[in-house]
């Protein structure tokens, strides 16, 4: 008897904690990609204007480059998603020839402001809803937004090699 009340106090448990993690707040969400904006323009703003245009290699992108496709996927992500038009065309971003230090860093913080504006638009039950993202992918649309938040991440985490081949050091890392 003690083993099946311990095993569905465990279950209780588990369903608790999924539960709540399904649930994250949409202000919470905000307030972690509020936070990663600001990381990126530490990023953004470490670099300097000569090492925009870096590349450890010949045949992978440049510092600016990086941040751009960040960008491109800012937009993408969040349009597929939520089914709305993303006012930069899917790639568009990574086209950009005007590489300059304030020209990235005004593109990828409008991208930002992209994701933050319209998830101030959804409510949880939004998040919770089906999408189909870029055709292919059924998910909710919440995990299209963790899927996006990986990414940003991952790029970012990217650029820390550039700066450091730059002589920069990196920002601090910013978990809260």
């Amino acid at each position: 008897m003690n083993t099946k009340k311990t095993l569905l106090s465990i279950a209780l448990f588990i369903g608790a904690v999924l539960f709540s993690y399904a649930q994250k707040s949409v202000d919470e969400s905000i307030q972690d990609w509020e936070r990663a904006k600001n990381y990126t323009k530490e990023y953004l703003d470490a670099m300097p204007e000569s090492g925009y245009s870096l590349k450890p290699t010949p045949e992978i992108r440049s510092f600016a480059e990086v941040m751009l496709h960040l960008t491109d996927a800012n937009y993408g992500f969040t349009a597929g998603a939520l089914s709305i038009e993303s006012p930069v065309a899917f790639g568009e971003s990574d086209k950009t020839e005007d590489i300059s230090k304030e020209n990235v860093t005004k593109l990828v913080l409008a991208g930002y402001d992209f994701v933050i504006a319209n998830l101030k638009k959804v409510t949880v039950d939004q998040l919770n809803e089906k999408t189909t993202l870029f055709g292919s992918f059924e998910m909710p649309k919440r995990t299209a937004f963790d899927k996006l938040f990986e990414h940003q991440t991952h790029h970012r985490g990217q650029t820390t090699l550039y700066l450091r081949l730059a002589g920069v050091v990196p920002p601090n890392e910013k978990l809260f």
